[in-house]
């Protein structure tokens, strides 16, 4: 019964990060089918049909295998083939740690799994003849998804673009992205002077978005898709991701429209993704120096930290470019704990001045000279936290050593809101309220609302979870039913399916005209931009009250206010700790939070409480 509740927990978890769509086990394998045969620059190309009647091609290479001299390098373009290649399986993951987002079966073993050559699309259009392929102004848009998971597990083929594309008519892309590590590392033993920017950069997980942008761009005519009508999409990490492709220079002209699915703005400056943790100018605890160290002492050539810290220091940076380059993949996988649920910690998406600007933050989208402006969807949901909190031991026990029971529920509903306000804030309402500036009439929100799961041994996940992270993905792509057993978190209703529609009709609209409007149907409540008569997001729930716009308006002003006059919070911890999570960095005021309350937070060092 523990393996259960553990379990359970897992569930939860996978379903925020990313809803696996894998074909049913019972599914025979798919064949090759002459009408989908297509003609790409590359070389000649056949699908099979899919899900739906929809046709598919799985496993299309955008670019070389990142392998030897290439595994930390800009992604090189793909080679041309002259056979009709294939297209009937999904293509190798990424190097990541095991977890439910990796694929049935994976999840025993705590060995890393993927492979270094990974880069690998997937394409969904409406099943087309092959003498009936639209072209020129008939091409369809293409929905470009980049998928979550902490930028260091997940992988292309977990979706299923079969609803979409069938009910309206639009083309969907999948990709893979190197992850973890072999997406985002830097140090100076792979900085040269003859290399290219990019080469230098550390950002490699996002070049290798923009390769298969450059790749869609120039091959998704063959398949129907018009290469000038691209919409990129992504949830979480892949969210984060997208609103790193509207700040980078190098994406500019390769998408139209962009939808942020609960993302966030950050970026690493080059110190914290390369110095030692003990630097002046201190390094993350997975920095390049560091994972140097860890894999020096794991090669029996340094005892400990400080010994393997004198060791590089020693080494010349053509020493160290072959030692990182030599190591076997699974070797560096395992210097990182991937305890997380398989995510691990370390730095990603890096301010390197070529890749991403060097100041990230939400004062850029108020210039559109600095930045791809283009219309834009941002959305988080109403709950994000609870997925992070609701197996968490401080907020949850187990009666019986089975049952999962929130301990107080009303300070657990409090901080759920704390932080997913907060989360909103740097997410949507801070960029939203810079990008209505400099793009007026082009820029949408909304709100994920929707809470209505089944519980579970007891436990009222409408509650535990309401509207959590990642849950609305099921409803964009219209698939509840999946190989994880998801289903049950989504009962069948007719209120779940209207809403599940009217959010692809919406999303489907956005791709093909910039403006979600009344949905592709015509039929929907109006979205309006934001800002429009003083209306800012759609709330997307079913009824009552179901979807329809507010005013909300989340600011640090706002939240701090809130939370000092919350009487509701009478335990001096819950006080400090919440001030300490919601206002790190610019916007943390130490004489307030010295005099919080009726003590102050002076016995309490903000830097002790984690996140959530």
């Amino acid at each position: 019964m523990r393996k259960l509740v553990i379990a359970f927990g897992l569930l939860l978890i996978a379903s925020g990060l990313a809803y696996k769509f894998w074909p049913k086990h019972a599914a025979p394998p798919p064949v090759a089918d002459q009408a989908t045969l297509r003609k790409t620059p590359l070389g000649p190309v056949i699908g099979f049909v899919g899900e739906r009647g929809a046709h598919a091609w799985f496993g299309l290479p955008f670019a070389a295998p990142p392998i030897g001299e290439l595994r930390w390098k800009a992604p090189r373009p793909a080679q041309p083939w002259t056979d009709v290649r294939q297209a009937l399986a999904i293509g190798n993951m990424c190097m990541q740690y095991p977890s439910l987002l990796s694929g049935a079966g994976q999840t025993k073993s705590t060995a890393p799994v993927g492979n270094e050559d990974c880069l690998y699309l997937n394409i969904w259009a409406p099943p087309f003849a092959p003498n009936e392929i639209p072209t020129g102004q008939a091409a369809r848009p293409v929905m470009f998804w980049i998928h979550g998971g902490g930028n260091s597990i997940g992988h292309g083929g977990s979706y299923s673009g079969a609803h979409l594309v069938t009910d309206h008519g639009v083309l969907v892309v999948t990709i893979n992205y190197r992850l973890g590590p072999f997406g985002w590392f830097a140090h100076p033993a792979l900085r040269s002077e003859g290399a290219s920017a990019e080469d230098n950069s550390g950002n490699y997980g996002l070049l290798d978005s923009i390769a298969a942008l450059h790749w869609v761009r120039d091959n998704i005519a063959a398949f129907g898709g018009n290469p000038d009508n691209i919409t990129i999409f992504g949830e979480s990490a892949g969210g984060a991701d997208v609103l790193a492709l509207l700040a980078s220079p190098l994406a500019k002209g390769l998408f139209q429209r962009a939808i942020v699915e609960s993302g966030g703005l950050f970026a690493a400056p080059r110190s914290v993704a390369e110095n030692y943790h003990d630097d002046a100018v201190p390094g993350h605890p997975f920095s390049g120096r560091e994972v140097v160290s860890r894999l020096l002492i794991k090669d029996g050539k340094a005892a400990d930290a400080a010994g393997a810290k004198s060791v590089q220091d020693a080494m010349t940076n053509d020493a160290l470019h072959t030692l990182l380059t030599n190591a076997k993949a699974t070797d560096i996988m395992t210097l990182y704990n991937g305890g997380g649920f398989g995510m691990i910690d370390a730095p990603d998406l890096f301010s390197d001045g070529v890749v991403l600007p060097n100041v990230l933050d939400a004062a850029l989208f108020s210039d559109p000279t600095k930045y791809n402006a283009v219309p834009v969807i941002l959305g988080t949901n109403r709950d994000e936290t609870a997925l992070f909190m609701a197996r968490d031991p401080r907020w949850v026990e187990n009666r019986l050593w089975i049952f999962p029971h929130l301990k107080d529920q009303a300070a657990y509903l409090r901080q759920v809101r704390y932080q997913t306000d907060s989360w909103r804030r740097g997410g949507v309402d801070d960029i939203a309220e810079a990008m209505m500036h400099s793009q007026p009439g082009q820029v949408y929100a909304y709100r994920f609302d929707w809470d209505e799961e089944s519980p579970v041994m007891g436990y009222d996940l409408a509650v535990a979870l309401g509207a959590a992270h990642g849950l609305e993905i099921a409803f964009v792509f219209g698939e509840f039913e999946g190989g994880l057993g998801l289903s049950y978190l989504y009962p069948k209703t007719p209120a779940r399916d209207a809403l599940s529609k009217s959010m692809m009709s919406y999303w489907t609209e956005f791709a093909y005209s910039g403006n979600p409007g009344t949905g592709r149907d015509g039929k929907e409540v109006a979205w309006l931009p934001w800002g429009t008569d003083d209306q800012r997001s759609i709330v997307l729930d079913t009824p009552p009250p179901g979807i329809r716009m507010t005013s909300d308006l989340i600011t640090i002003d706002g939240l701090k206010q809130r939370l000092l006059q919350d009487a509701a919070i009478t335990d001096p911890r819950e006080l400090c700790g919440t001030y300490a999570q919601l206002f790190r960095g610019p916007s943390f005021d130490n004489d307030q939070y010295l005099h919080l309350g009726h003590a102050g937070c002076a016995g309490f060092d903000p830097e002790s409480f984690r996140r959530f």
